[in-house]
């Protein structure tokens, strides 16, 4: 249990999220995945490091330019405790945040 409070907990934040949902698309490299955010490259290097902690992303040094990759079977054990609830068509990632919040008492960040 304790690895799927890891991914719950690198999945509560939209930038995580939309950093996994840019990989969807292809291997990048570090500088193009903090390109699209208004944060310092350290910033995005801390929330890489949550991902990589998290085993939903490795990361690999290419001569001098380090790039990150999606682990595709990652999210498999949070998607069947998810399931373990119900069919769902689709998670809401973002409703999820918010009932996780609610049960745990913190409120979401706006």
């Amino acid at each position: 249990m304790a690895q799927l409070d890891t991914i719950f907990a690198a999945l509560a934040d939209p930038t995580r999220r939309q950093i996994l949902e840019m990989l969807l698309e292809d291997d990048m490299a570090v500088t193009d995945v903090a390109e699209p955010f208004e944060m310092s490259l350290a910033a995005i290097s801390k929330h890489l490091t949550i991902l990589m902690r998290a085993g939903l992303i490795s990361q690999e040094k290419r001569g001098r330019v380090k790039w990150c990759k999606l682990e595709p079977d990652a999210l498999r054990d949070a998607s069947v405790w998810m399931q373990s609830f119900g069919q769902f068509e689709a998670v809401n990632l973002d409703a999820f945040e918010k009932f996780l919040a609610s049960e745990l008492g913190d409120s979401p960040e706006a």
